[in-house]
């Protein structure tokens, strides 16, 4: 059966959690906060929009600033289910970060990191414990070739490898590994799920590149449709095993992969439950939403006065139905898919999950 023709259980299913996502909207809670608190970096990978040698040059946000503004939201939140997540460039550079960790935690934040592991050693990562550490995402890209490929450098798999045995010992830090796929690792993907088995990891968390900045120029970062289609086939066998907990990411709505590939259907939550401080002070969601998503910023507004009067364009997603959506009849269910694939100057869709999965099957029923 087409992916387009979603069962009329599921399609009930859908139209109920339509109903959800109108009150989380109308709610608004904050309950996870980004803070790109550097633009630096050890590796200068691939798919990254960045560039380190540029923008290791643009200092650090002083914590002192992204505190202020932290204290200033509080009253919405709760703090002990508010997660802040310091991400980069590569988080873990900043020489402060203990110190930063030993604020959060003694506000009664959780918070984490997203890194690549080449720096998370013993030392590192015992003085993060030390600090509350809840939380670590650790990027790694297939077996070694075809991550050292995407990363960059010859030791990338061996440190993110080392910093997940680390991780694997501890007794209350929550971990799990984030994976793009592309078209070097996309064969590979059976034999380092049985990797991932070997040493450990209990969740993992599959992505994939849309053609946006360095992935227009570079077609091997991006899935064939057929491949594409087949990466869902596979992460539905994987989660039908049970043997690691398996999400693919939260962007774009899968018709009836839905319910299949992830935890929860598809829900673009950047400014309903997600908002992000970047590393000039701007206050938007998910640290990739820049230009014209932007909201504010730290040094001139309250970031409590913006998270609660501001997002409109976040929170009613109505002019979204422009273009490839203006007549699509998954529109009730995707409401234009993730924030993060718009066009930043024009708001058009740059990417359709659901047009790329049936190119999918048009190519496979073709070869049948």
């Amino acid at each position: 059966m087409s992916v387009t023709k979603i069962p009329l259980k599921k399609k009930i299913a859908l139209k109920l959690y339509t109903k959800y996502k109108s009150n989380e909207k109308r709610l608004h809670q904050l309950n996870y906060i980004l803070w790109e608190c550097t633009l630096r970096c050890n590796l200068n990978c691939i798919h990254c929009g960045s560039d380190c040698k540029k923008d290791a040059k643009v200092m650090d946000m002083p914590r002192e600033d992204f505190l202020k503004a932290l204290d200033e939201i509080t009253p919405v939140v709760n703090p002990n289910k508010t997660m802040i997540v310091l991400t980069g460039g590569e988080a873990i550079l900043r020489k402060d970060i203990k110190e930063v960790g030993k604020e959060l935690y003694q506000r009664g934040f959780p918070w984490g990191v997203v890194s690549n592991g080449m720096g998370l050693d013993q030392q590192m990562l015992s003085g993060l414990m030390n600090s509350g550490i809840r939380a670590v995402t650790i990027s790694l890209d297939g077996l070694e070739e075809s991550h050292n490929w995407l990363r960059n450098h010859p030791k990338s798999f061996k440190n993110a490898v080392n910093a997940l045995k680390l991780l694997r010992l501890t007794s209350y830090v929550k971990y799990d590994v984030v994976t793009c796929v592309n078209q070097k690792n996309y064969d590979e993907l059976p034999e380092f799920y049985q990797f991932l088995q070997s040493i450990g990891v209990k969740e993992w968390r599959i992505f994939t590149v849309f053609p946006i900045g360095r992935a227009k120029h570079n077609e091997l970062l991006q899935l064939k449709p057929k491949d594409f289609k087949g990466l869902f086939d596979f992460i539905a066998k994987v989660r039908e095993e049970g043997k690691i907990k398996l999400n693919y990411g939260c962007e774009g709505f899968l018709g009836d992969y839905e319910g299949k590939v992830r935890d929860n259907f598809f829900f673009c939550r950047a400014g309903i439950n997600v908002a992000s401080v970047l590393v000039d002070g701007s206050i938007s969601a998910c640290p990739s939403l820049r230009d014209n998503f932007i909201q504010g910023n730290i040094y001139k507004d309250s970031f409590k006065d913006v998270w609660l009067n501001k997002y409109q364009m976040y929170r009613d997603r109505s002019w979204t139905k422009t273009g490839v959506c203006s007549n699509c009849e998954h529109f009730k269910y995707c409401e234009g898919n993730g924030m993060h694939l718009r066009d930043e100057k024009t708001g058009e869709l740059l990417f359709c999950h659901l047009k790329r999965i049936e190119e999918g099957e048009k190519c496979s029923s073709e070869k049948k």
